[in-house]
Order: C-alpha cells, then structure tokens, then sequence
C-alpha cells in the first residue's frame, strides 16, 4: 500500500470552448464561479481558471452511470465525461442556467441518497448535473 497524501494538490478540468466568451459568461457569471487567474497569449490565446471549490474525481463503472441516468430522469445517457456542481438552490440555478442558454435534459428530481439533482447540456460541450445536499430525512 502507497501513501499517496500529499501527491495530487489540485484536480483541474481542463474544457476546449470554442466560443470563450459565451463560456466564460455562463460559468463564471451565471453559475458564480469566481475568476482565480486569467492570461492572454499569442494568437488570440486565452484562458481562465475559475474556482470550483472542492475538487473529486468521480468513477463510476456502467452499471453506476446507467443507475445514475434513471435516478436523475435523464433522457440521453451520460456522456463519458459529466461534470457535477454541488449548490446551494438547485431548483434556481437549473432555472438560471436554463435561461442564461442551457439545455434541460433533466428537471431537478430527489434522489434515493437525499440530494436533488438536475441534469443540463451546457455551453463547451459539458453535460452537467447539478446537486443540492438535502440532509437527512
């Protein structure tokens, strides 16, 4: 068995947007993930690093995800990468994202772990769910 404390520091997504500034707005403003770092390059180059908080790695193995699909009302499955956003009001920000060009896949449903999740297609190509911890019943 290996220690493994202290090897990884950050788990960073690193998503190719072809329209930048429609990304940018959506996450950063719309979704409230504040701006840490930003530079400009050669050639138009750009990048922002927005603040996720807490950072996990997720695996699940098929039968999880198609589990995760039914429980969530999903009416496509996962894509292989889905990026899940734990908030604070996932009824309004479903509604949020809706508005601000997201695509509802999903409406926010309780699930059998006490969340309420929702399921969007969002801008850079990013399938996403969004939780809201309920707490114990």
């Amino acid at each position: 068995m290996t220690d493994a404390t202290g090897r990884v520091r950050q788990l960073r997504l690193v998503v190719r947007a072809e329209d930048y500034d429609e990304a940018v707005r959506f996450y950063r403003d719309v979704l409230g993930m504040p701006e840490e770092e930003s530079y400009a390059g050669e050639g138009g180059a750009q990048v922002m690093i927005l603040d996720a908080g807490r950072a996990t790695l997720e695996l699940s193995n098929p039968a999880q995800v198609d589990m995760i699909d039914r429980v969530e009302g999903s009416s496509r499955p996962s894509a292989r990468l889905r990026v899940a956003f734990e908030v604070e009001d996932a009824v309004g920000t479903t509604a949020s994202l809706v508005q601000a060009g997201a695509e509802l896949i999903a409406e926010p449903v309780e699930t059998p772990w006490r969340s309420l999740n929702s399921r969007l297609e969002a801008p850079a190509g990013l399938q996403v769910t969004l939780f809201e911890e309920l707490g114990p019943a």
